[in-house]
């Protein structure tokens, strides 16, 4: 499908009123204006604002609340009980978290789906893409098989329709996606109902393969780049992060004409800023030092040009789905004849391109630089996660995510101070499951408990003293709910839910 004919997003339908209503802090939050369900057609509440907006009482504020239907914050009014334990309230909580099939609505940024799906909670309204496997594995904890069924279909539809999954369901998030674990979610299923699940989405896996491999076929020595695909030296194939709209992201308008009035006097070009912004988002971890040059300021970024190590590893996941998915069908000579090499392939890659030898950890790779970035990351641990990693590279990871990584209340996502969300002190529901099982796939089971009682015990403390399961948290001062970020932190938590009642059930030696 033709981006051109992708539904319109909110600063295209909406224009000069669009940006009036951001850059006039009518919403301390630039996503709430997004969310907004226009009252009438957008042509005609856009000629409404134009004869409007010059008489001399006219008031913005009071013209959007009277023409837009504002959002709720989900489950931001959800009165918890705090004597039952945590896992009983995830349970009660998830209904509050799902939503069913979505009607269609004029001038609405939702894209309907089709089937009933998760939210994260919060000011986040809609599916979110990595979000959803792992609020998957509490689902499945749950026993709420048919949701994860359902959230897969939404994925699927979503493939069909526009080529790859968004970012969430969100007309303004058509320009990315995030972190590829449509495979990894397929293998859940196929874990509760048997490998059939593999064949039922055949179709939307290379779909998805084929988003993040576009252009691949034309990269030469002159021109290593295009798109999501990168060329290396000894014609090594890999991946990156991108978004092909270099202007500001209409869900964080207003802060980014200011982070642009900040950087331009730097030298800093605006269009390049707001690609590897968005290139940032599309990896999920935004924002963070592992994305800046010098590893402490935002207008460094530079995500576009990194090759990331989890991105790669999911990839490489993927290619074994379809070679799985292969061999189901009976396809024996494409699994061997072509899915084997891109296995093989990649896996070299991932060795050559990410290890470090004098820092025993797998770090990201910068392609302008034309050689690794330096910050440390609990991105690292993604190998492992894949088993991609030797004995002797998972001990040396192991033993620096340990003694550098393990804080009280669990795995800190990195080791540098910035203010962003995704670095010290905060740690993210995700990666203490990656990094769980990165562990103790190879027998690190000792620290990897550890990493997990306490990342529990945290669940469990913030549960009791707020009644509420957080997107994020301080891990480093127990103290403390979370620091840093572009907004407020959220309550719900999709994610935070399904790794807390994954990890209860593992076995604790």
């Amino acid at each position: 499908m033709a981006t051109s004919s992708f539904p319109k997003s909110p600063d295209q339908l909406f224009g000069t009123l669009f940006q009036d209503v951001q850059l006039g802090h009518v919403f301390a939050d630039s996503k709430t204006f997004v969310d907004c369900v226009p009252k009438l057609v957008p042509e005609d509440l856009v000629a409404l604002y134009e004869s409007e907006k010059t008489k001399v009482d006219f008031d913005l504020a009071a013209f959007v609340h009277e023409y837009f239907v504002l959002p709720d914050k989900v489950a931001s009014d959800y009165v918890s009980d705090t004597t039952i334990t945590t896992t009983e309230h995830i349970n009660r909580l998830w209904d509050r978290l799902t939503r069913q099939a979505d009607p269609h609505i004029e001038g609405s940024s939702r894209i309907p789906l089709p089937h009933p799906y998760v939210v994260p909670g919060g000011r986040f309204r809609e599916i979110f893409y990595w979000d959803s496997y792992f609020t998957m594995l509490g689902l499945k904890e749950s026993g709420r098989i048919d949701l994860i069924r359902g959230m897969l279909d939404n994925f699927a539809f979503l493939i069909d329709q526009f080529g790859f999954i968004p970012n969430g369901n969100r007309t303004y998030f058509l320009s990315r996606s995030q972190p590829p674990y449509f495979a990894l979610m397929v293998s859940l299923l196929a874990e509760i109902e048997g490998k059939e699940a593999l064949v039922n989405y055949q179709p939307q896996l290379l779909k998805e393969y084929d988003f993040w491999m576009d252009g691949h076929h034309s990269l030469t020595d002159e021109q290593p780049v295009d798109k999501r695909v990168v060329k290396l030296e000894g014609n090594r194939i890999l991946n990156r992060y991108w978004d092909n709209t270099p202007t500001p992201r209409p869900e964080a308008y207003r802060q980014e004409i200011e982070l642009t009035e900040e950087a331009q006097p730097l030298g800093v070009v605006a269009e390049e800023l707001y690609t590897h912004i968005r290139a940032a988002c599309e990896s999920g971890w935004d924002f963070s030092s592992r994305w800046f040059k010098d590893q402490k300021a935002m207008t460094t970024i530079d995500s576009a040009n990194i090759v990331s190590i989890d991105l790669n590893c999911l990839l490489y996941w993927l290619e074994v789905t379809l070679h799985d998915t292969a061999l189901r069908t009976g396809n024996h000579k494409l699994a061997y004849d072509e899915y084997d090499w891109l296995i093989k392939d990649r896996k070299k890659a991932i060795q050559q391109t990410f290890w470090n030898e004098e820092t025993g950890f797998f770090h990201d790779y910068d392609v302008v630089a034309g050689r690794q970035t330096e910050v440390l990351t609990l991105a690292g641990a993604f190998p492992l996660f894949f088993k991609l990693a030797t004995p002797e590279q998972a001990a040396r990871v192991h033993d620096r995510l340990k003694a550098d990584f393990l804080q009280a209340g669990g795995w800190v996502t990195t080791l540098n101070q910035t203010g962003q969300q995704w670095d010290w002190p905060n740690g993210w529901a995700p990666l203490q499951w990656i990094v769980y099982r990165a562990l103790t796939n190879y027998g690190f089971t000792e620290t990897a408990n550890e990493g997990r009682d306490r990342w529990l015990a945290l669940n469990d403390k913030v549960f009791r003293a707020t009644g509420k399961m957080m997107e994020k948290y301080n891990v480093v001062d127990a103290a403390i709910t979370t620091g840093g970020g572009e907004y407020p932190n959220q309550d719900g938590f999709g994610w935070t839910n399904g790794v807390y009642l994954a990890m209860s059930v593992q076995n604790k030696d």
